[in-house]
């Protein structure tokens, strides 16, 4: 059995849920509370951060690492292409929602609406929030760019890249932080890829004193 140690509204965890579920793997998911610093998850991963996995007798930790130990060892479906300049665009995309995006939004609207007052670590900053709220509208903008070529966001076949993007906004829309008409493209992209089975599962999370918000789980939004 593969165990998953996760935070239901982590994106990074739930990039490597997606992967999970689109390669049809069983996963044991358990929630953890890593901010409470516990001596037996950080024997786990002494970074102290999810998403952990145990899987062929082995800990992994990262999820980039999780994902690319995942492809190499599941390959089918496959989520990253064949090509080496493919396999780059879509790395590089990984990297832009996991890197950018993050610290340009996700930190700005999720963490502070929602992981201070789950980890008790204080009040939401507004100029961050403001901040993210702002440049959310860059993002969208540039998805938008990408799917006016592309039928997925690296290409015409959907990719690890599409589960990152896609990991980030479902937590943002869990929290109704993502305006979907904005880009008709992106929208109908997402709508797209939370309809698949693979995301069945975190349509389902549900985080006790934040509701989702009413739409989150309508396939037709």
């Amino acid at each position: 059995m593969i165990r998953l140690y996760h935070v239901p509204l982590s994106p990074f965890c739930r990039k490597v849920r997606l992967v999970l579920a689109e390669k049809k793997l069983d996963v044991d998911l358990v929630e953890e509370r890593y901010w409470e610093r516990e001596a037996d998850f950080l024997r786990r991963n002494p970074a102290g951060q999810v998403p952990v996995i145990k899987i062929d007798g082995l800990t992994l930790a990262e999820s980039n690492a999780i994902t690319e130990y995942l492809e190499e060892t599941h390959p089918e479906p496959a989520l990253l292409p064949g090509a080496p300049a493919e396999r780059a665009e879509v790395r590089r995309l990984v990297g832009w929602f996991d890197d950018k995006f993050h610290a340009e939004v996700t930190s700005k609207l999720l963490y502070e609406r929602v992981n201070k007052k789950i980890t008790k670590s204080g009040y939401p900053d507004s100029g961050n929030v403001k901040a993210g709220a702002k440049a959310i509208k860059f993002h969208l903008d540039y998805l938008g760019w990408l799917l006016e070529e592309r039928r997925w966001l690296a290409g015409n076949a959907m990719t690890v890249a599409d589960f990152a993007a896609a990991a980030h906004l479902s937590c943002l829309d869990y929290i109704s932080d993502v305006d979907w008409n904005r880009n008709e493209g992106v929208r109908d992209w997402y709508a797209k890829i939370k309809s698949r089975p693979a995301f069945r599962s975190v349509l389902a999370d549900q985080v006790p004193g934040f509701p989702p918000a009413a739409h989150y789980a309508d396939l037709d939004f």
